[in-house]
């Protein structure tokens, strides 16, 4: 039989293009052609490697999809593409079902090259057409292509400013205008725009980014952006402009502790515009000092931390287009470069990526009002106003109230968190700030000029432009709601880098905010590559004998040599490998990793092998009781040598697996003979013959259980022991802090008390997930008992808390697993549980290879199951063990296409070829 094929094109870059051709009414086999990012950029301009990775999805309504061989054809135009001329590369016929991560083996391209690519497939199936992939163009990668280019700027503060504590700088606005002289074939514009950038062209904004470019430890490296300009330029005259904000770089607003805070000097920029025309001769435009500058515009104030000013009376009109007066701009200032390494950026810019109404406006007795926007959010607040030139409006913001309606400021310590507007009195004005950004659930706005509505402001939600890839809902509202808001504070906390919280004057990368956080964040999130680039951060910030900060980028001089804190590196390149089944991410921080553990070893692990540093402890454990948390204070360190050693033997045995996949045969001894040293000087040291470890807390034993450290004839002793420590002395609560609650869930779920589990989800008590969503969270709290807690540290909107629940909910309650030995869900594992408290779980997760879905429901006495497994993918399906009436359908739609009978083994598993299925039991447990 021959096959034709319908193909769907998706360049998941910058945009997506789409293309399609006949469909056979027979097979359906789709291609989405598209690009990993593990190792490319966000968009396929300037990407920083001479062999970037390519990748494709097939999908079809057919069940057993699988990939026989590829080939890859790589062009330098368009035009020699379409004609099947490969002088770039021609891969051959590959004999292979690997379609994710296929490096790019041609020519090496020079800078600002173009190459276009296609790909053709053959599967079980039949073979697919030829399928164009778009393009991708090499960067500026060395540094001697910029050493002729200036960077300019302003190394002092104008006579207006306030750079004392508390600073007050305002924004920089530079202009260039200049001739193209011939007609333009191609032009991408290069920017090193730091802190912040805002890029004009022709008096247009280029692009939709926002707080651009991501932050840095700008003394290690700085990040480039690449924007193609081509149909914003004209032959003839042409204006650039870009306007400069503080961003982490100018941090004087916190010049009051030097010695913990970096800063890095006044903002200051680098640009390079290459033009290419159609008869094949280039020019390069730079920053030089012929470009001219002010200080004296709108912005007169710019902070992350304690917001914007704005003086509309200041507005230049036109001052980025062609013929605006410059006649009191001066001349631009050259300034010293940074002292980072030049880079082009390989994770998302923030953008807005969604708008929100406000709900109700509070009046208050003084003429103010609040604003209320029914969610705990972060972003930034649009105004519509109309009234005199000169009035003031305020906008404070805050993520709750107090009891007498006023808005709570004090869990805010020093952010000031407030934009100013000084109206133009022209008409109707819109406004909104360009480098800040405040996280928020109420506004308190002084000032406003006109009767307000609901329809004057509008909720701008910023954070990286990353695609939300997961679904989960189940028949319990308390689950919904904390899943819920774990997307609210996940999405808000993505900030470049993941921070902690977006409100108080903090908003820091903190490596223990995110070990098992982060696995769970990446059924929800399409966030590898700010992974990615914060591994990178890490390493950068790794001293040269080993040590890792608790901090990174180190904005923060903290280097504590915290073992569950530093070791997040292992975690999260853990994760990557699992989630992605990119390699690379442990051949990249391999190293790193292994000098850190060295590090350690030498320098804290005593003649027992006990390691004896530790520095938090298992952070914010809830107090007994939400009446001894009244006004309590959290920022309490409880250092724990059991905790420190337990990590020391869990990361030894992820670095022996790591050394394995990578080919290090000579570390797995090394490691393996180490930590089976540490795994008998913990149960020496730790266990009680009583069955418990350390102390008897809840996390102690977690640790214990969870990473293998207890002999198997002590096993159900430590384990009836956490049990009665959750079902009797806390009455069916947790008691655990950052550390423990990494562990709690599938502990308790692989050792046969899901029941537990579920009640640890659903509670609405203290001190539980749903204690935030029974007291009014729409966002995780930093605290269990925030409600109550001593404001001094009490943020609203942290992810920290929320440990190993997300992955819970995918892996245990959905089934949705991507397979240790298989990573990237080549081979997924499928075994839900299918608790008698939930009537329905209903999940997907688009992953590396396309959409894994997994729907149970009871009907009646039954439980139908469905669910989807990717093309080129398979699955390990696992049943109940006691079940009967079993059916097995292979589903097209909602048609069935055969009835299937599964070679089941004892224990109810049996495996599955991508595709669709119903599934059909009763469960006789």
């Amino acid at each position: 039989m021959k096959y034709t094929s319908s193909f769907l094109l998706l360049i998941l870059f910058s945009w997506h293009t789409l293309f399609s051709c006949t469909e056979n009414e027979s097979v359906n086999i789709d291609i989405q052609v598209y690009d990993l990012k593990v190792e490319g950029l966000t968009n396929p301009l300037g990407l920083p490697v001479d062999h970037p990775r390519l990748s494709w999805k097939l999908s079809g309504d057919e069940n057993d999809i699988r990939q026989v061989s590829y080939r890859i054809l790589v062009a330098s135009t368009e035009e020699n593409l379409k004609a099947e001329i490969a002088d770039l590369w021609d891969s051959n016929d590959v004999l292979s079902d690997r379609s994710i991560g296929v490096s790019y083996g041609g020519n090496t391209l020079s800078n600002n090259q173009k190459a276009y690519w296609k790909v053709k497939v053959t599967t079980n199936k039949g073979d697919s057409e030829w399928v164009q992939g778009g393009f991708w163009t090499k960067g500026i990668t060395n540094y001697n292509d910029w050493k002729s280019t200036r960077w300019i700027g302003m190394d002092k503060a104008s006579e207006w400013d306030d750079i004392s504590t508390f600073s007050k700088l305002s924004a920089r606005y530079f202009r260039k205008e200049f001739e193209a002289k011939k007609q333009i074939k191609s032009a991408n514009l290069h920017i090193i725009g730091l802190g912040l950038y805002e890029l004009h062209v022709n008096g247009e904004k280029v692009g939709d980014q926002v707080l651009a470019p991501v932050p840095t430890d700008y003394h290690q490296n700085v990040k480039i952006n690449v924007f193609d300009i081509t149909s914003q330029l004209a032959q003839g005259k042409n204006a650039l402009g870009v306007i400069l904000g503080n961003g982490r770089f100018f941090t004087m607003r916190q010049n009051y502790k030097p010695y913990k805070i970096k800063n890095f000097g006044f903002p200051k920029m680098a640009l390079q515009l290459h033009i290419e025309y159609v008869d094949g001769s280039k020019e390069v435009i730079k920053t030089d000092e012929s470009w001219k500058m002010t200080a004296d515009g709108p912005i007169r104030s710019n902070n992350e931390y304690d917001g914007e000013d704005y003086d509309a009376r200041k507005e230049m009109l036109g001052w980025s287009a062609i013929g605006f007066d410059e006649s009191s701009w001066f001349n631009a200032e050259y300034v010293q470069e940074p002292e980072g390494d030049f880079q082009a950026q390989t994770n998302e810019n923030m953008k807005v990526m969604m708008e929100l109404k406000p709900i109700k406006i509070y009046p208050q007795e003084n003429g103010d009002i609040i604003l209320d926007m029914g969610q705990n959010m972060t972003g930034w607040l649009q105004i519509k106003v109309q009234g005199n030139k000169g009035q003031e409006v305020k906008l404070k913001f805050a993520e709750s109230l107090n009891e007498n309606g006023t808005l709570f400021l004090t869990n805010l310590r020093d952010a000031k968190a407030q934009d100013t507007y000084i109206l133009n009195g022209e008409g109707l004005e819109i406004w909104e700030p360009r480098f800040t950004y405040h996280g928020f659930r109420y506004v308190e706005i002084k000032g406003f000029p006109n009767e307000p509505t609901l329809d004057d402001f509008v909720g701008k939600m910023i954070y990286d432009d990353i695609q939300t890839v997961g679904h989960f809902e189940t028949s319990d509202p308390t689950i919904n709601a904390v899943y819920n808001n774990a997307w609210w504070s996940i999405a808000g906390n993505y900030k470049g880098m993941p921070v902690d919280c977006p409100q108080r004057n903090e908003r820091q990368p903190w490596l223990g905010d995110r070990p098992t956080s982060s696995y769970g964040e990446s059924f929800m999130f399409d966030n590898s590559r700010i992974y990615v680039k914060w591994l990178e951060d890490i390493r950068l910030s790794q001293k040269s004998d080993g040590s890792i900060p608790d901090v990174a980028p180190a904005f923060w001089r903290y280097y504590s040599d915290n073992m569950s804190w530093a070791g997040t590196i292992v975690n999260v390149t853990d994760m990557l490998f699992r989630q992605t089944g990119d390699q690379k991410v442990i051949e990249e921080n391999y190293e790193a990793i292994k000098l850190w553990l060295e590090y350690m070893k030498s320098n804290y692990m005593d003649d027992a092998y006990i390691l004896t540093k530790d520095s938090y402890g298992d952070w914010c454990v809830p107090p007994p009781s939400i009446e001894e948390a009244v006004g309590q204070n959290a920022d309490v360190k409880r250092p724990s040598k059991l905790i420190s050693t337990a990590y020391h033997y869990y990361y030894l045995q992820i670095m022996s697996a790591f050394a394995k996949i990578i080919g290090r045969e000579d570390d797995i001894a090394n490691f393996q003979e180490l930590a089976g040293q540490v795994k008998n000087a913990f149960q020496h040291s730790f266990y009680n013959e009583a069955g418990y470890f350390g102390e008897n807390k809840m996390t102690d034993n977690l640790l214990a259980l969870h990473f293998g450290l207890v002999n198997d004839e002590h096993r159900d002793k430590v384990f009836d022991n956490l049990v009665n420590s959750i079902e009797v002395t806390h009455k069916g609560h947790l008691s655990t802090g950052v550390v423990g609650v990494q562990w709690l869930m599938r502990t308790l779920t692989d050792r046969g008390r899901v029941d537990l589990a579920m009640k640890l989800a659903t509670n609405r008590t203290y001190p539980s997930w749903g204690y935030m969503v029974e007291h009014g969270a729409t966002t995780i709290w930093e605290l269990w008992h925030g409600n109550v807690a001593n404001p001094s540290m009490n943020s609203q909107n942290h992810v920290m808390l929320l440990g190993d629940l997300i992955v819970w909910y995918y892996e245990n309650l959905a089934g949705i697993k991507s397979d240790p030995e298989n990573p990237g869900f080549k081979h997924v594992i499928m075994k839900p549980s299918f608790v008698k408290e939930l009537d329905y779980v209903k999940a997907s997760h688009d992953g590396p290879f396309g959409q894994i879905a997994s729907h149970w429901k009871r009907e009646g006495v039954k439980i139908v199951w469905d669910i989807k497994i990717p093309a080129n993918s398979s699955a390990t399906i696992t049943l109940p063990k006691s079940i009967s009436n079993l059916q097995l359908l292979g589903m097209k739609g909602d048609m069935v296409v055969e009835e299937l009978k599964p070679s089941k083994n004892a224990n109810g598993v049996f495996d599955l070829r991508s595709g669709s299925y119903k599934i059909s039991f009763q469960d006789l447990d």
